[in-house]
């Protein structure tokens, strides 16, 4: 029964009253909220919201709360679990509830609103990957047409009547098919399918219905006991031009049932039942023995495709292409690295795709030169199959197609900058978009002229102004035309990246981008954002699967506290941007929004950072446990025998060069080579010297070696709170240590770093990224591998984030191998990523793995093939084929090896990312063309069977199902007859 003692503001029958009801289990301490956009809801301030209060029927925990409004009141609204000082503890996933009270409610009427939890797994399929792409259908609302709005009005005339809209969301039905819901009563149809209630389509993936429902029909000896109503919804499709009924498809799971409370004093007049989303053969949540929906596709960098028609590189238009030969092989997904300008340094240096020159603007790498005009002179033309020529490379020249593009570029903009400026579509593009546009062909001018992105160095241009920048891109500055060439960049970049993201769209293939962890520092945004960043600081990774020294990634770490105060604005104009293009993304470290491994900025490697945020150490815990001599365990721990083992019988020359001997036998850094970057530039200038040129790089690592040697790292905001160093086990100043210290010590570090972090990892995390996701209608998924805190999956599967699984890099511990059959459906699963070995190269680079993998996964005690023959490659590929996983997402270069003559050139060659090598060269380029693969029949031909075959989504025919699919529709076609013969369930 409804609390009656809450509700807000119900004085007299002069209003509307509504009845907000949710089912819901809290924990001790919770309670619920609904909160919305107007003022009788809190105007969006949680603390405002009006409190819903609990009370049991049956075996559900049901909340209920009142509150009057006037007539034809709407809002939109959403639940909250709070604690007792109303802090939000959990709110619901997807987008906001909308409410709109029907016109024919009058003054007095009881609305009662049965609502359920929108779970984050629930609102997957209403992303824009699946509404706008594989189920798009250009089914049209017929809310506004529909006669039986019309009839509304004589219903709530029937003073002994109930209305009842039902109300379901339900993506995937195809034109020409329509939702109806049968059930006990009369006007539902006694369980006769053909007799049911049909729901009309009001715009995004809702349907809805209304009836009336007598009272008297109710089988009520007293007036305070609720009735139940079973209702059970089913979907039907029309035969094409007719109005006969063709192969129902019965919701699948219990019957629902409808429970209406007659309060003597306020019966309901009305009961809007969202009842949340049809049970298809597609819900796995709420059916596990059903098959649920599951796709496959191939990932590739932009910069790694081969065309006939590129230009050194792959291009934007290319994925024209590659999503023809996507949709051929049955792929509903093509995966991108990111695609952002990254002209920092300008040189190869700036092959990196994550480090980021601007989060907006996109790479004039992938610019087609060919598509910049329609009228391109024959010089011109010329110029352009000469730098085809020239940069039909094995791998990618960065610096040359840079520098050959934007040089034809530039001679075309020369030639039509007057038309194409003056143009609509060019105005209306640089009006949508110069809040990041201008910054950054200021920030491009400034680059070139100064010849540096390190704008510290750009004297009174060093800090930005709006009033700085509107003089810098003032039509009357001289270097006008120069800015305006970077605009013209973007501007065609955008509509190539455009027209090749729309023609995804209408092949019902989701496009599929990356988000950047970082940004350099040397960028346009910590220029024009400086206090969202902590400059002083670097973002990295602990040591790992990928480098066991740890990563240390150069960007500055963000400032979350200064980016909440406008609710993460930056974020959510990326996400924004991004989605203008793309239907789905990869969170980039997606543990860096739980907690970031920060360095300070003098750090080279990686290995000696600490998360942020974290609870440190302190001065007073440690002292407690016996712990005291704190600059001992905080500087490198030196002595003349570790010097003497580093370097051998060059000690003291290094000893002469580098150290302090503070002390008989014990030795400290010098003050111009105390931190790994000033190494490395001592080393540097010592270079003229002949006795370090064969020796640079080994004296390098054992100096940072030497350097890392301490237990503790001191806080440098805070000289009272320490850091555990990372495997503080392996440091000769933590071997030379007592006994009760090093016992101490190894449960604090334990403490430290897998305990006492959690539920602050988990508070971050959910600050954070549900802005992300509620920032666009993308498909999230997460990079989730490393070194995993346990908060990280539960928040993953709270906010409907799917994972990642790659097999060689399980995430369960003590696991060899992962098992793609025991993967959760909420994940993606590869058996290789850009930042590891292909398929091909892990098996011929590792012996003893390789014989683990034939023995344990293959099931073959033989001697395995010493090269991945395609037999391998097929079995590797077949098992994420028939995965769990929601996604099975296989880079080119593992496809390929599905046929033998992809395979002769050198696999460690297909590699496209050392993460081992900040300085890595990304520039792998495949060795087909795309123009080649499409006339591959055989290679289709495999994967396509492997994809069907699995019963995986097929974009060109969407009703292709399995043969366990088929099984469990028998089994509802039964159920369906029985329906029909006996009239119940």
């Amino acid at each position: 029964m409804i609390n009656s003692g809450l509700h807000r503001g119900i004085k007299s029958l002069s209003s509307v009253t509504l009845v907000f009801r949710l089912p819901y289990y809290t924990q001790w301490g919770q309670s619920l909220l609904v909160c919305g956009s107007e003022p009788a809801l809190g105007s969006w301030n949680v603390k405002q919201g009006l409190a819903l209060g609990p009370s049991h029927e049956g075996d559900e925990l049901i909340w209920c709360g009142k509150v009057a409004v006037s007539v034809g009141f709407s809002c939109e609204y959403s639940y909250y679990v709070v604690d007792d000082s109303r802090n939000v503890l959990r709110s619901e996933a997807g987008k906001n509830r909308r409410l709109t009270l029907p016109d024919g409610v009058r003054e007095g009427a009881v609305v009662e609103i049965h609502d359920l939890w929108q779970e984050a797994s629930e609102t997957l399929f209403f992303r824009s990957a699946f509404k706008d792409v594989i189920f798009s259908g250009g089914r049209k609302s017929l809310a506004a047409a529909d006669e039986s709005s019309k009839e509304l009005e004589k219903i709530l005339d029937q003073q002994d009547s109930i209305i009842v809209q039902f109300m379901i969301r339900c993506p995937k039905v195809k034109d020409g098919a329509s939702v109806h819901v049968i059930g006990s009563a009369s006007e539902l149809g006694k369980w006769k399918p053909h007799d049911g209630l049909k729901l009309r389509y009001a715009g995004d993936f809702i349907w809805k219905a209304e009836c009336a429902l007598k009272k008297y029909e109710f089988p009520l000896k007293y007036p305070f006991f609720p009735f139940f109503l079973e209702i059970l919804m089913i979907t039907f499709e029309l035969f094409f031009l007719t109005d006969g009924f063709h192969d129902p498809s019965l919701e699948l799971g219990p019957n629902r049932e409808l429970a209406v409370d007659f309060e003597p004093s306020h019966p309901p007049n009305y009961v809007i039942l969202a009842d949340g989303p049809y049970r298809s053969l597609n819900d796995w949540h709420l059916l596990r023995q059903a098959v649920p929906w599951r796709g496959a596709g191939v990932a590739i960098p932009m910069f790694s495709v081969r065309s006939s028609d590129d230009l050194g590189v792959g291009e934007f238009l290319d994925l024209k292409l590659l999503v023809d030969w996507a949709v051929e092989c049955g792929f509903h997904l093509v995966q991108l690295l990111p695609v952002n300008d990254t002209s920092v340094h300008g040189m190869w240096w700036d092959s990196y795709p994550y480090s980021s020159l601007s989060v907006f603007a996109l790479h004039p790498l992938y610019l087609r030169v060919q598509a910049l005009s329609e009228n391109i002179p024959e010089d011109i033309k010329e110029e352009i199959s000469r730098a085809k020529e020239q940069l039909d490379k094995k791998d990618v020249d960065y610096e040359a197609t840079m520098a050959a593009k934007l040089s034809i570029a530039k001679k075309l903009f020369n030639l039509e900058k007057s038309k194409i400026l003056n143009s609509n579509s060019f105005k209306n593009f640089l009006s949508e978009n110069e809040n990041w546009l201008k910054p950054y062909g200021a920030f491009c001018f400034l680059r070139d002229f100064f010849e540096t992105s390190d704008h510290t160095q750009w004297g009174r241009f060093s800090h930005f102004s709006s009033e700085k920048l509107e003089k810098l891109v003032s039509e009357d500055a001289l270097h006008y035309d120069v800015i305006c060439f970077h605009y013209y960049i973007q501007y065609h970049l955008h509509v190539q990246l455009s027209e090749a993201a729309d023609y995804a769209r209408k092949k019902k293939v989701v496009l599929k981008g990356d988000l950047p962890i970082g940004v350099d520092r040397n960028s346009v945004d910590t220029w024009v954002y400086p206090n969202l960043f902590r400059m002083n600081t670097s973002t990295g990774a602990p040591p790992d699967y990928f480098d066991k020294n740890g990563q240390n990634w150069g960007f500055p770490t963000y400032n979350w506290e200064e980016m909440s105060k406008d609710n993460y604005a930056w974020w959510r104009a990326r996400l924004t941007q991004m989605a203008k293009y793309f239907t789905a993304y990869r969170i980039d470290h997606i543990l860096g929004f739980f907690r970031i491994w920060e360095l300070p900025d003098h750090a080279v490697s990686g290995l000696v950072g600490k998360f942020r945020p974290s609870i440190a150490l302190s001065q007073e815990e440690l002292e407690r446990e016996g712990i005291w001599d704190f600059n001992h365990l905080s500087q490198p721990y030196i002595r003349q025998d570790i010097l003497q083992e580093k370097f051998g019988t060059f000690w003291t020359v290094i000893a002469s060069n580098f150290f302090n001997e503070y002390q008989k036998l014990c030795y400290e850094f010098k003050d111009d080579c105390n931190t790994e970057k000033k190494i490395i530039a001592k080393l540097k200038s010592m270079t003229e010297m002949s006795l370090w040129l064969e020796k640079e790089d080994k004296i390098k690592k054992d100096l940072f070696d030497i350097l890392q040697n301490i237990v503790l790292i001191r806080d440098p905001e805070d000289p009272r709170k320490f850091y555990p160093r990372f495997n503080i086990e392996d440091t000769s100043s933590f071997k030379n240590l007592d006994e009760h210290s090093k016992n101490v010590l190894k449960r604090l570090y334990y403490d430290y770093y897998f305990c006492r972090q959690e539920n602050l990892w988990r508070q971050n995390a959910m600050k954070t990224l549900p802005v992300l996701l509620n920032s666009s209608d993308m498909l999230a998924c997460g990079e989730d591998l490393g070194l995993i805190p346990s908060c990280v999956h539960p928040v993953m599967q709270e906010l409907g984030l799917i994972g990642l699984r790659i097999q060689r890099m399980p995430s369960e511990p003590d696991t060899e191998f992962g098992v793609p059959s025991q993967y959760s459906y909420m994940t993606v699963c590869a058996p290789s990523c850009h930042d590891c070995s292909t398929m091909r190269a892990w098996w011929e680079e590792d012996e003893g793995r390789r014989c683990c993998y034939y023995k344990s996964v293959v099931g073959c005690n033989d001697m395995p093939p010493p090269r991945c023959t395609t037999e391998v490659a097929y079995f590797i590929i077949q098992q994420h084929m028939q995965a769990p996983s929601m996604w099975a997402i296989f880079p080119l270069q593992d496809l390929l090896a599905l046929r033998e003559e992809y395979t002769t050139r050198p696999a460690v060659e297909e590699t496209i990312n050392d993460p081992t090598n900040p300085k890595h060269y990304w520039r792998y380029r495949v060795h087909v063309t795309l123009d080649s693969l499409m006339l591959d029949k055989d290679l289709k031909t495999i994967i396509k069977d492997m994809v069907l075959g699995s019963g995986r989504s097929d974009p060109v025919n969407e009703t292709n199902v399995s043969s366990s699919e088929k099984k469990l529709m028998e089994k509802v076609e039964e159920k369906i007859s029985a329906v029909q013969i006996n009239g119940n369930t």
